[in-house]
């Protein structure tokens, strides 16, 4: 773990060391909630300004590790573009690097492996409409094939095609996958996202018949949603979070 001694952030500009506070944050939010796999996924975020940087894991470190500082500054093309002791996955930043580069929204991109989200990725059906959660990420939500480990340079326009202008993708027998203005809105669509799954498959696991929500309840849903958090759900959250993060797991602000 990287000791505050060696801390970053004399040495970045604030609005950089802001991203990488929040995308530590992020990472072991990450791990607190159970949805890291090991050292094996990935959440990205760009850095601030007209460079397409952008900050990622170091390869080998546990998310519950994870500081401001120990975050990799890298290329479009995954190439570090700042010192760093760290490697970076290859297969890691292909699906992130196409996404940021077809999206400029898209400033933060979170993928995990989550049991249960693995466990809808395999359905034929994907996600249904059983639960309050699940509304809003059906209501901006695509698919991609499975093609194997990310390493294919290959993929990335048909992965771009998929996701589309959606915030939501479901990588076929892989994972989940969020897009944000911020790590905020990354990980709080994360939430709903991986909650949606849990509920599915618990639903399903009880033998009966499962209710869907009707269609027209679905078509209103984003409206409710801009109601009902102020047209932000992670700017409204995010705040708590730290405070639960400063709480349980400290020292990512370092």
């Amino acid at each position: 773990m990287v000791s505050s001694d060696l801390s970053l952030k004399n040495d970045v500009s604030p609005a950089e060391w802001e991203a990488r506070v929040n995308l530590a944050a992020a990472y072991r939010l990450t791990a607190l909630f159970g949805w890291d796999d090991l050292v094996f996924t990935h959440i990205s975020a760009r850095v601030p300004g007209p460079e397409h940087h952008f900050l990622i894991n170091p390869y080998g470190m546990m998310f519950e590790e994870i500081t401001a500082s120990s975050l990799v500054k890298i290329d479009l093309h995954g190439r570090k573009v700042s010192e760093s002791p760290y490697d970076v996955n290859p297969a890691g930043f292909t699906i992130h690097s196409a996404v940021h580069a077809a999206r400029e929204d898209a400033h933060c991109v979170m993928h995990t492996h989550s049991v249960n989200g693995v466990a809808v990725s395999a359905q034929v059906a994907g996600l249904l409409p059983l639960s309050q959660q699940s509304l809003g990420v059906l209501a901006s939500l695509s698919y991609h094939d499975y093609e194997g480990i990310a390493l294919n340079e290959g993929e990335k326009p048909r992965l771009v095609q998929d996701l589309g202008s959606n915030n939501y993708l479901m990588l076929r027998n892989h994972g989940l996958l969020t897009v944000g203005a911020t790590a905020a809105d990354a990980f709080v669509a994360m939430y709903f996202f991986e909650a949606s799954c849990m509920i599915q498959v618990r639903a399903q696991s009880g033998g009966g018949q499962l209710t869907d929500i009707p269609q027209p309840i679905l078509a209103g849903i984003k409206e409710q949603i801009r109601a009902v958090t102020s047209g932000s759900p992670g700017k409204l959250v995010w705040p708590g979070l730290l405070r639960r993060l400063d709480r349980r797991n400290p020292g990512y602000a370092d």
